[in-house]
């Protein structure tokens, strides 16, 4: 099991450099966290930033979400989704913007894309199982959960080399291998991340969590089961469509996410061709 101390987050916060919260994130949450927060107040913060919007409204009128019909303005989002999960979609966007890709040493509109795949594979499968966790929070999660890596890459510069390892070494996780060469990994560091940015608390600790195979093994609650095999299976979906090979944890896993899910083998392959069908065509 994966877990930090207040002596991890120190080393971290002293010897690492990890993008701000953006000034956009942080009125938001104010907004939020003010007792009585007011949808044309959150409607004009986001409109405030023409990228954000867009970038947003993009997300919503996706495929992937299925609309009925186009939602064309911020106000209209704000009232559909809600201001929690409205935040949740410019957090989204804000960590695309967060990381300078001349300070990394991978490329990150490859990283980036990858990641977007799995945030839009692990919508359509939160809709497919009519799950309770809303689809912002899986789709944040699948953008979130990996943050740790271009933070590795803006600091140090040999990392592309540890992915390679990592990429060819299916005996040893990619966490393994960081840790072997920094004494740290790319999950601890996300959940440094989340938590500076003050994403909630359980997806802090998914994000901590996700490449630890005793999880489902736990008491842990509904929601975060959900939301974690929701995601281990988006990653299994875009790594198969992408290497035509399972990820490496997912033989380890699959019984495990898909009781979690209440899927059968016949389901699961299922929703796997309708997402993979998305994955050719977007």
């Amino acid at each position: 099991m994966i877990s930090v101390d207040e002596s991890v987050l120190k080393d971290i916060k002293e010897g690492l450099n990890i993008p701000p919260k953006p000034e956009l994130l942080s009125r938001l949450q104010q907004e939020l966290a003010s007792g009585d927060p007011e949808l044309n107040r959150v409607a004009k913060l986001i409109s405030s930033d023409v990228a954000t919007s867009a970038a947003v409204l993009k997300v919503i009128n996706s495929p992937c979400y299925g609309l009925s019909r186009t939602i064309t303005d911020i106000r209209q989002a704000v009232m559909f989704l809600g201001l929690d999960s409205i935040t949740q979609l410019v957090t989204g966007f804000l960590l695309k913007q967060a990381f300078d890709e001349k300070k990394c040493c991978i490329k990150l509109e490859r990283f980036w894309d990858t990641a977007s795949e799995i945030a839009d594979v692990a919508t359509i499968i939160g809709q497919k199982v009519k799950s309770k966790v809303p689809v912002e929070n899986l789709h944040l999660l699948g953008l979130f959960h990996d943050a740790g890596i271009p933070a590795m890459a803006m600091n140090y510069n040999d990392y592309v080399k540890v992915l390679g390892l990592a990429n060819k070494d299916y005996d040893m996780t990619l966490v393994d291998h960081e840790e072997q060469h920094y004494r740290t990994n790319h999950a601890v560091i996300g959940f440094y991340l989340g938590s500076q940015w003050h994403l909630p608390k359980s997806m802090c600790e998914l994000i901590l969590r996700h490449h630890d195979h005793t999880f489902f093994d736990e008491t842990i609650e509904p929601d975060m089961l959900l939301s974690m095999a929701t995601l281990k299976m988006a990653e299994n979906i875009v790594h198969s469509h992408k290497r035509f090979v399972a990820a490496p944890d997912w033989p380890y896993l699959k019984a495990k996410v898909l009781a979690v899910l209440e899927l059968d083998e016949d389901d699961y392959q299922d929703i796997k061709e309708d997402a993979e069908d998305f994955l050719l065509h977007q």
